[in-house]
């Protein structure tokens, strides 16, 4: 496997480590480890998605908050339906009513 991002991850965690490395994206470091060893039998997708927007500033148009990184999308996604903050209430209608970005958490 010799993806730009895998680079970019084999290269952050020999900048810093991978137990940085995986928490900045909010995984494991067995997950970073695997990854980085092609050994990883999960979503890589996910991962890859949550690295470009973390590591490699990869950006999507959000229907509520405008240009944001992917990885940022992912995690609004995966929010639960909160009623008392407003923009909790629009990114939840917008991340589970059609919107195009939404795919990211596949």
């Amino acid at each position: 496997m010799s993806e730009e991002w895998i680079d970019v991850l084999s290269g952050e965690c020999k900048r810093t480590s991978q137990s940085k490395v995986a928490a900045r994206l909010g995984v494991s470091t067995t997950v970073v480890n695997q990854v980085i060893k092609g050994k990883y039998n999960g979503n890589l997708s996910r991962i890859k998605k949550l690295l470009e927007g973390e590591l490699m500033n990869h950006m999507v148009n959000c229907p509520v908050l405008g240009e944001i990184r992917k990885n940022e999308c992912m995690h609004n996604q995966g929010l639960e339906f909160n009623a008392t903050n407003r923009q909790r209430v629009q990114l939840y209608k917008a991340c589970h009513n059609g919107c195009v970005n939404a795919k990211l958490t596949q």
